[in-house]
């Protein structure tokens, strides 16, 4: 019989239960699937939501590395050159950051509105977007961003993390949950269809977080 899998999620929970920052993702999560099942939220909405929280995780990225004390850049290179961990390097790789994951969701704007476009031209749910909906939700991941980001910061200074590794993981992180409220987007759109995605997409928004703190975590103490 298989046990890993019991295992993984029970180690899973306690990691949630012990680290507040998942407590409040948790919750920021559960609020967005209350109210979008109660008023029968639209694909377009949901996806508008998704791409504001994906917003705010790299806004809080780009001000954690520029708020590096001491980092490592092991493994990264420019012009086949080492970089050094130097104030410079931190500004320079922290605004590189800022424009390529801006220019990420930039294009992925378009899309959206593209799709949004389509959709109420052709009548289809995922054309409705509740405004009103997507403030409430964004304020909320906002919030909870905003506290996961002050909680973390003093173990951030009380370790020297890969700034390559710091740079990847948003990208890491909100992969999972996009594919899931795409996918799900394409399907017929019902409650048992938005409950479904939206555990999926909790799951995986949760999961990652964890694996980025994870092994962010690892990371060596300041000489």
């Amino acid at each position: 019989m298989d046990i890993a899998a019991p295992r993984l999620s029970a180690r899973l929970a306690q990691y949630v239960r012990s680290d507040l920052s998942s407590v409040s993702l948790l919750a920021s999560n559960l609020v967005t699937l209350g109210l979008a099942l109660v008023q029968n939220w639209s694909a377009g909405t949901l996806l508008w939501i998704y791409w504001g929280q994906s917003v705010i995780i790299g806004f809080f990225n780009f001000v954690r590395m520029l708020l590096l004390k001491e980092f490592s850049t092991e493994g990264l290179k420019s012009g086949g050159k080492s970089v050094d961990p130097t104030p410079q390097a931190r500004r320079s790789l922290a605004f590189f950051f800022l424009f390529h994951y801006g220019g990420f969701h930039l294009v992925y704007a378009i899309f959206l509105v593209a799709l949004a476009v389509k959709g109420a031209a052709t009548g289809t749910a995922g054309g409705s977007l509740d405004l009103e909906a997507m403030g409430l939700c964004l304020a909320v991941f906002f919030v909870n961003h905003a506290f996961s980001f002050m909680y973390n910061l003093r173990s951030d200074r009380q370790r020297v993390m890969n700034i390559g590794t710091l740079m990847v993981f948003p990208y890491a992180r909100i992969l999972p949950m996009h594919l899931t409220i795409i996918f799900g987007s394409m399907l017929p759109w019902n409650r048992g269809v938005l409950l479904l995605f939206l555990s999926l997409k909790t799951g995986a928004d949760l999961i990652m977080h964890v694996i980025e703190h994870a092994a962010l975590g690892e990371s060596s103490p300041p000489s």
